[in-house]
């Protein structure tokens, strides 16, 4: 197995795939490693200069068309065999003099994920640092997961945790998130960063739409991902309350001779009623999609990091049941 498998998305990044993988290979020499570039259907010379590349631990993975960032990083993860996966950008922004230190870092206090932050950001102030800050600071709150930089592509992660983030649609941005839903243990050192210097950036404020609402996955993700009857339960059952509590109400005025038709709170109790037991409904249902996904996939709902015997150091098995 090689130590080190680099997946590295690109998307019209001509200019900048010999001096990356100049840099690559200066910097990572002396490690055992494959660099993949995964091309997201590039229209430029994209392909050409990953194809020119005078080195056998180069690669390319190229895909039909322009999938995105997430699905161009699950093509790398997939084809990647090293030890430890290093996904970086292609934009020549991360720095790969920042891998071995990271690597270091993850062998020697055994991390499953070491994430990098950007401490001096070569970005635009108010197109990408500012909103950068604001997404950081709410999926914080959100998720309960304290990184500092969430976008930040250079990281360093154990083989398993890699394989198993199930990266699709724009979840790149909630890496952390996924791997914390695996049992990953992660940590944050801080890396360099460099102005782009050839080619556009790919990044615009349209995606804030995209990032609020995958929040929201990720937020149901992490808290009722293995209990969503506890989330669709717990509002369900609170409209029922309160709509039953308005019907009784309306009861007792209909029956001490009050004219309760056409009142607005009839259909409010009402509307209540049947949406608590809709709710509830989805709720049930949540909970049997959830068996199925572990039964008819023989998987379990919790991860073992490993078996030690007792009176002893060695350890028995170690990796993800």
């Amino acid at each position: 197995m090689k130590k080190l498998s680099l997946v590295i998305c690109v998307y019209n990044e001509e200019d900048n795939i010999i001096p990356l993988s100049e840099q690559i290979v200066r910097n990572l020499d002396n490690y055992d490693f494959e660099a993949i570039f995964v091309d997201d259907g590039s229209t430029d010379e994209t392909r050409k200069r990953i194809l020119s590349i005078p080195d056998e631990r180069f690669m390319m993975v190229q895909l039909r068309k322009n999938y995105g960032q997430s699905s161009a990083l699950a093509a790398g993860i997939g084809q990647a065999e090293g030890e430890y996966i290093v996904t970086l950008d292609g934009d020549l922004q991360n720095d790969p003099s920042d891998i071995p230190a990271m690597l270091k870092l993850a062998e020697d206090e055994d991390w499953d994920l070491v994430a990098g932050i950007r401490e001096k950001r070569q970005d635009g102030m108010m197109l990408r640092l500012i909103p950068s800050k604001i997404a950081n600071y709410f999926i914080r709150q959100s998720t309960g997961i304290q990184m500092k930089d969430y976008g930040c592509t250079l990281k360093v992660y154990k083989q398993e945790i890699a394989k198993d983030l199930g990266l699709y649609g724009e979840l790149h941005r909630f890496i952390p998130v996924l791997a914390s839903l695996e049992g990953a243990t992660i940590t944050q050192m801080p890396v360099k960063h460099h102005a782009r210097q050839f080619g556009k950036s790919k990044y615009n404020l349209n995606r804030t739409v995209k990032v609020i609402s995958d929040l929201i996955l990720m937020v149901f993700l992490k808290k009722y991902m293995q209990k969503p009857m506890h989330l669709f339960g717990g509002y369900g059952i609170a409209m029922l309350i309160i709509g039953g509590l308005i019907n009784i109400y309306l009861l007792v005025l209909k029956l001490m001779g009050q004219d309760i038709w056409g009142k607005p709170i009839l259909i409010l109790g009402m509307l209540l009623m049947v949406a608590g037991i809709q709710i509830i409904t989805i709720g049930i249902v949540s909970e049997i999609q959830v068996r199925t996904y572990y039964e008819s996939q023989n998987k379990t709902p919790f991860k073992v990091r490993k078996v030690v015997k007792t009176n002893s150091t060695s350890e028995v098995t170690k990796g993800v049941c």
